[in-house]
């Protein structure tokens, strides 16, 4: 199925060569051959393509012609080496490269610096609200996930199995990422069950039997696999302290379910509030890398007074998945609001009337909030 995806790649390949990251299936191939097809493609998951360069990274020079002014090289992790060429290319000839991949690690190991400034960095997430457009289905998207070929999959379970099935062979196991798979498995599904939490290292190290040092690497895995990122704590409260400690969310509600082998996603439930959180940080993150505009918090007090996402120094945000608002669902924005810091307070949830209280705390419901984002009215 056809979904214009918003990422837009050619403005920046005018000026620029660009690296575009992206866990696996979000759709940075299908976006090539769908937006950039009149340029020259190289994919290094093909072996013969691969073997070509991993013999003589140099053949690169010979297989483009004074025409090519862009060139795409995909999986461009397979091989770092080739980065070598690519930049005396960017030097001598001025050509723009597109380099596409799922993980950066392997470049970086290899004291690789991603071109020296030479290249851009975008990211390409799984869909949004704005793609799916009245393809999009809530209860859904906080079940199974946000991966295109999940997404409107007949068998979507099948699909998810497959999806960690592939990440654990293709990235951890074929890199050597770590010795022992059986151990990082559970860590998965331990690490999956603290979505959208604190990190706490002790407690998932005992649960994963591992050593915490082993789990601090294991959570940098998923960092530079994409398949999760750390959340900061916005700092700037005067009146009432901050805590210091990051949470972490998985990319993808879908994938992390799957992991946290649960049953039916019931509204109502805790589990079903920690999907609709998950969600709103994939639009926002997605919102804030297409956009260039900006970076992405949350506040928690020493005494656990807590604000779910906070828009550079602008923008605070709550996000209950309630039908109605009450009183003590404002405690955490007005409490920020005494700081007297941001410029906007909202409420997300998942009822349907538009109102704002006597404090200006505006309360939106998901897709008005949608709207507005992503129409940059919260920067």
């Amino acid at each position: 199925m056809y979904i214009e995806r918003s990422l837009e790649l050619k403005y920046v390949l005018k000026h620029k060569s660009c690296f575009l990251f992206g866990p696996r299936q979000t759709g940075k191939t299908w976006l090539i051959k769908n937006k950039l097809s009149n340029y020259k493609y190289f994919n290094l998951l093909n072996t013969k393509t691969y073997t070509q360069f991993a013999y003589s990274p140099s053949i690169l020079q010979e297989l483009i012609s004074d025409k090519d002014k862009v060139v795409i090289i995909d999986e461009i992790q397979r091989l770092p080496i080739l980065l070598n060429e690519v930049q005396l290319l960017i030097d001598e000839k001025d050509i723009h490269f597109l380099l596409t991949g799922s993980s950066a690690r392997k470049i970086r190991r290899k004291g690789i610096n991603l071109l020296g400034g030479r290249a851009r960095i975008r990211n390409l997430h799984p869909l949004i609200f704005s793609e799916l457009s009245n393809k999009f289905n809530l209860n859904r998207a906080l079940s199974i996930g946000l991966l295109p070929s999940i997404y409107f999959s007949d068998e979507p379970k099948e699909d998810l199995e497959s999806y960690i099935g592939t990440y654990l062979q293709e990235e951890i196991a074929a890199e050597a990422l770590v010795r022992n798979i059986p151990a990082f498995s559970r860590f998965l599904t331990i690490a999956a069950l603290s979505n959208s939490q604190i990190i706490n290292y002790s407690n998932i190290a005992n649960d994963a039997q591992v050593p915490g040092s082993t789990i601090q690497e294991y959570f940098q895995i998923l960092r530079d696999t994409l398949i999760g990122s750390d959340l900061p704590v916005w700092k700037k409260t005067i009146i009432r302290k901050s805590i210091s400690t990051s949470k972490f969310y998985f990319f993808d509600i879908g994938v992390a379910r799957f992991l946290q082998k649960r049953g039916e996603l019931s509204s109502g439930t805790t589990e079903y509030g920690e999907a609709f959180e998950t969600y709103i940080h994939h639009e926002l993150t997605s919102y804030l890398d297409y956009s260039k505009n900006g970076s992405l918090s949350y506040w928690r007090s020493t005494n656990g007074q807590e604000v779910d996402f906070i828009i550079n120094d602008e923008t605070a945000i709550e996000v209950k998945s309630k039908d109605i608002i009450s009183r003590k669902d404002l405690k955490g924005l007005k409490a920020l609001q005494e700081e007297a810091l941001l410029k906007n307070y909202i409420i997300v949830y998942s009822g349907v009337e538009e109102r704002n209280t006597s404090e200006g705390i505006d309360i939106l419901p998901l897709k008005i909030f949608l709207k507005k984002l992503w129409n940059d009215e919260f920067i």
